[in-house]
């Protein structure tokens, strides 16, 4: 699991580094660009990725994010992490068949029930808040998975970091 994330991390960080003129830019002299600069101002979703397909969950891996992550015992939306759910946003409204299910994940610390509770709250955050941002609630399912599904194995601030999270997972329409 920890190949696959860092995996994704490594193409996230290609994608991003690389960058094509496309057709139109060369023809005109900047109209391109500022029609890049004013979706990017609108938080909306970066070009898609060659050959990944529109509204699937790769899709929101590469050109979105998946996941946000919480302090200890939090579960509210911190200002670093709304700029992902911004993201999230616009790519539901940019995909309108797609339906999601928010994950809310914990770190191995407290009791199961305890975790599961806090997972609960955490996913619903994440949902509140792209509802909020203009979503369908319709389209947003929750789920807790508690301490249950760690993705970092260990008893050390960088596990619990990494553990602490939402995660967005696309469940229709795009799979």
């Amino acid at each position: 699991m920890r190949m696959k994330i860092l995996s994704v991390l490594a193409a996230v960080a290609l994608v991003g580094g690389c960058e094509t003129a496309s057709e139109e830019s060369g023809k005109s002299s900047s109209s391109g660009s500022t029609a890049l600069k004013l979706a990017h101002t609108a938080n909306a979703p970066a070009p898609a990725s060659v050959g990944v397909k529109a509204g699937t969950q790769q899709d929101l891996v590469v050109n979105v994010g998946d996941r946000i992550f919480f302090g200890y015992d939090k579960f509210t939306v911190v200002p670093e992490q709304a700029t992902t759910l911004n993201k999230q946003a616009a790519w539901m409204k940019a995909n309108p068949s797609v339906t999601v299910t928010v994950e809310g994940h914990c770190d191995e610390r407290g009791t199961r029930e305890y975790n599961l509770a806090l997972g609960e709250r955490r996913a619903n955050s994440v949902k509140d808040f792209l509802v909020a941002a203009g979503v369908n609630p319709e389209r947003i399912k929750t789920i807790s998975y508690g301490k249950e599904r760690p993705v970092a194995l260990g008893s050390n601030d960088t596990a619990w970091k990494q553990n602490r999270r939402g995660v967005t997972k696309v469940t229709g329409a795009g799979s």
